[in-house]
C-alpha cells in the first residue's frame, strides 16, 4: 500500500507510491539517446572547448600555465550582477533589492565529451578544490549572504550547453528554502539535543539498505523520504556548516565518492540528466552544532505535476530501498 515518508532534517513530506511503484530498470535511458561519451571530443562551435577561450571572460584557471585543467569565467548572461551596488527598498507589501552578486561558470575540464562520471577522481578534486577557492574570494564581498554551487547536466536538468561545467552563485539574500532549512536543524537540536543530520547518518549506516558508498569522510545513500527516483544525498561524517571548511584530505576523499556514485548512474541509468546541489550555510554563519553541509544528487527521471505544484509534496514511484539495491549491483 502507499505510505508517506518523511524527511527529519527538512520535515517535508513525500508519497511513495508502492502500488504503482516502478522497477528502478524501467528508468534506464534509452538506447535512441546520445550519451557523453559519444560526443566528440572537441566541438568547435562550443565556447568552452580549448581554443575558442573568450579570454576577457576569465576568472580564473588552473594550472596557471601550460594546458588548463579547470577554468572559470564570468557567465556571459548573469543572472545577477557584480558590478551593481546593494539597495534595498520595503513599503509594506513590496519589498525589492537591487540584483547585486555573482554568476560564474567553472568549465569542468578541456574535454567536450566527459562528465563527472567519466572524470577521474583527482580531476573532479580539482573541480572542487575551484569550488572552494572561489568561495572564499567571493566571501569576502561583503553584499554576499549566500553561495550555491550546483551542476546541471543533461537537457532535463536544464543544461544549456553539453560541455561538461558547474556555476557558482553568489546572492544577497539567504533564500527561504535554505531558511527552513537551518530553522529545521535548529529545531530538532532545540528538541532532541542531536545534530538530525549525524542521527541520519547513523541510522543508515545502522540499516545499510539505502547506503551506496561509505568512505573515511563521506556517506552516500538513496534518502529514506526521496521525493524522486534515487534521491542521493552525500553527508560528511565530520559535523561542519559550510562547505568552505572541508579539509584538503576531505575533498580528496569526496572526489573518490563522487566518482564512485556519478558512474553508478551514468553506467546503470545511461546516463541520466541530474542536478547536483552542494548545500552550505549562509556565509555569516560561521559554526553552530545543528546545521551540515551536504551534497544533493537529483536525477531528473520524473515531473512535477499539479498535485506536486498543489501540494509542495512529490510522489516518488519507486522504493528508495530498491532503488540503492539496484545501483550498488551496477559494475563501475
Amino acid at each position: 500500500m502507499p505510505e508517506l515518508r518523511q524527511n527529519m532534517a527538512t520535515k517535508e513530506w513525500v508519497i511513495i507510491a508502492t502500488e504503482r511503484a516502478e522497477r528502478p530498470d524501467g528508468f534506464v535511458q534509452s538506447e535512441a539517446l546520445s550519451i557523453t561519451g559519444d560526443q566528440p571530443t572537441f566541438d568547435p562551435t562550443c565556447p568552452f572547448c580549448p581554443g575558442n577561450e573568450e579570454l576577457d571572460l576569465e576568472i580564473e584557471c588552473w594550472p596557471e600555465r601550460d594546458v588548463w585543467q579547470t577554468r572559470v569565467v564570468h557567465n556571459k548572461f548573469p543572472a545577477l550582477s557584480k558590478d551593481d551596488p546593494l539597495t534595498r527598498k520595503f513599503d509594506g507589501v513590496h519589498r525589492w533589492i537591487s540584483g547585486a552578486g555573482h554568476h560564474e561558470i567553472v568549465v569542468d575540464h578541456p574535454k567536450h565529451n566527459t562528465t563527472w562520471a567519466l572524470m577521474a577522481p583527482n580531476e573532479i578534486h580539482a573541480v572542487l578544490e575551484m569550488f572552494q577557492r572561489r568561495g572564499w574570494s567571493i566571501r569576502e564581498d561583503e553584499r554576499v549572504e549566500q553561495i550555491i554551487y550546483f551542476k546541471n547536466h543533461g537537457h532535463r536538468a536544464g543544461a544549456s550547453l553539453k560541455h561538461t561545467h558547474s556555476q557558482i552563485i553568489a546572492l544577497p539574500i539567504v533564500p527561504t528554502n535554505i531558511r527552513q532549512r537551518l530553522e529545521e536543524a535548529r529545531r530538532y537540536f532545540d528538541d532532541y539535543g542531536q545534530n538530525v543530520f549525524r542521527v541520519m547518518v547513523e541510522n543508515e549506516l545502522g540499516l545499510g539498505e539505502r547506503i551506496l558508498v561509505e568512505s573515511k569522510h563521506f556517506v552516500a545513500f538513496v534518502l529514506y523520504a526521496a521525493p524522486a527516483p534515487f534521491h542521493t544525498w552525500i553527508i560528511p561524517r565530520q559535523q561542519s556548516i559550510s562547505f568552505l571548511y572541508a579539509q584538503p584530505e576531505e575533498l580528496a576523499d569526496l572526489a573518490e565518492v563522487l566518482v564512485n556514485v556519478l558512474r553508478r548512474l551514468y553506467f546503470g541509468l545511461r546516463d541520466p540528466s541530474y542536478n547536483l546541489i552542494i548545500r552550505s550555510a549562509p556565509v555569516k554563519e560561521i559554526s553552530n552544532d545543528y546545521y551540515q553541509w551536504y551534497i544533493t544528487i537529483v536525477p531528473r527521471l520524473s515531473y512535477a505535476a499539479g498535485f506536486e505544484l498543489g501540494s509542495g509534496m512529490f510522489i516518488n514511484p519507486t522504493l528508495p530501498e530498491g532503488c540503492a539495491d539496484f545501483l550498488r549491483k551496477v559494475k563501475i
